[in-house]
């Protein structure tokens, strides 16, 4: 008999967490995103967004927002296991994104992919 563990199934959370950040950069560079707050609420409002990525670590009242947002919107929404700092950098800017919306995935995967 032939044992398997459930973990050789079972990609690490730092795989997982790698091909996310490589979509979003993607999604950044090829794609059509929004970024900050405020511009992804507009963009869940007016149901142009797709995908919602927000920096888990940032404002409780900001992720809260952007979280109820989506599920009124009925938009997919990940937290991003991250401050605002390391994805405005994974986003390829100098400053902070408390998140982005995908309008147009370009030429990642970041629309077909499920991330934990």
């Amino acid at each position: 008999m032939l044992f398997v563990s459930n973990n050789e199934h079972k990609p690490a959370l730092d795989d997982i967490m790698a091909d996310l950040n490589k979509d979003i950069r993607l999604a950044v560079d090829t794609g059509k995103v929004v970024l900050g707050a405020r511009e992804l609420m507009k963009a869940v409002n007016g149901k142009h967004a797709k995908l919602v990525i927000v920096a888990s670590k940032g404002k409780a009242d900001t992720v809260s927002d952007v979280m109820h947002a989506c599920k009124v919107g009925e938009v997919k929404a990940i937290r991003f296991e991250g401050n605002s700092m390391d994805l405005g950098a994974i986003c390829g800017k100098p400053y902070s994104v408390n998140g982005l919306a995908v309008l147009e995935a370009g030429n990642s995967n970041i629309l077909k992919e499920e991330y934990a």
